[in-house]
Order: structure tokens, then sequence, then C-alpha cells
């Protein structure tokens, strides 16, 4: 079975990503998916003063959940099994580490995403992906 970690962020690229899993899907019997959005730790002194740790935690489970929310229902009603997880960490370790631990055998992402102009040709997140993980990684464009 063909197990796939799919990061996404929510920008055009990632959404591309949900696209390419559909067909990838048509040429493969059996897929699983996971759908993973890695939120940035929001330790800026700014926001701590107004917001608790808890209320930062919430926030970012809730904006992560609303993003993988859109990617699961493009994939319900298809033969994809899927989950999704948010997590909050160093964006681009934590997707070579949950491509391991959920014993993933190919990571799809976008090329760019959210991140500004230091992102131009391929994105930072996506470069350091490459080169921390143990699986291949595919990059839609």
């Amino acid at each position: 079975m063909l197990k796939i970690l799919a990061p996404l962020d929510g920008s055009n690229n990632a959404n591309r990503v949900v696209d390419h899993l559909l067909v990838l899907a048509q040429a493969t019997r059996q897929m699983e998916v996971h759908l993973l959005n890695v939120r940035d730790t929001i330790d800026a002194p700014q926001v701590q003063r107004f917001w608790s740790a808890e209320q930062i935690a919430q926030f970012q489970q809730q904006e992560g959940k609303l993003l993988l929310e859109r990617a699961g229902k493009r994939l319900a009603g298809t033969s994809i099994a899927h989950t999704a997880e948010v997590l909050v960490g160093d964006i681009a370790p934590t997707i070579a580490a949950q491509a391991t631990a959920k014993g993933c055998n190919l990571i799809v992402m976008g090329t760019r995403g959210m991140g500004g102009i230091g992102n131009l040709l391929m994105g930072s997140v996506a470069t350091k992906v490459i080169h921390l993980a143990g699986v291949p990684v595919q990059l839609v464009k």
C-alpha cells in the first residue's frame, strides 16, 4: 500500500497537491494519505501579552483544522483513505519526522507555500524537507 504524507498550508500549490493525489489514486490500487498542517510556533511577546498559551494552542488547532477540512472534503467519497493532523513546531523537521512516524513511503507537497519573497523558486520548507526526509519527496507545482 502506498502511504503518502501530504503537508498542506492553504497555498495554491498545496491545493494542487490534493488534485495530484486524486490523479495518483486512479493509478494506485491502495493508497493512504496523511494530511498534515504544521503551524509555526507563536512565541512573539506581542501575542503572548494578550493571549495565553492555551488560547494560542487553540487558535493554532482551529486554523489548521479548517485548512485540512477543505482538503478532506475533496478526498471524501473517493477510494482514498485519509487522516488529518495539525502539529505545531519547526515546519520542515516536523514534516520529515511525521513521514517516518506514520510509516509513509512518499511525501507529496507544494513547491512553494505561503512564505514570502525568500520562496521565489522553490520554497525553503520544500528544500529543507528534501534534505531531511528519509523518503522520496514529490513536489507539485
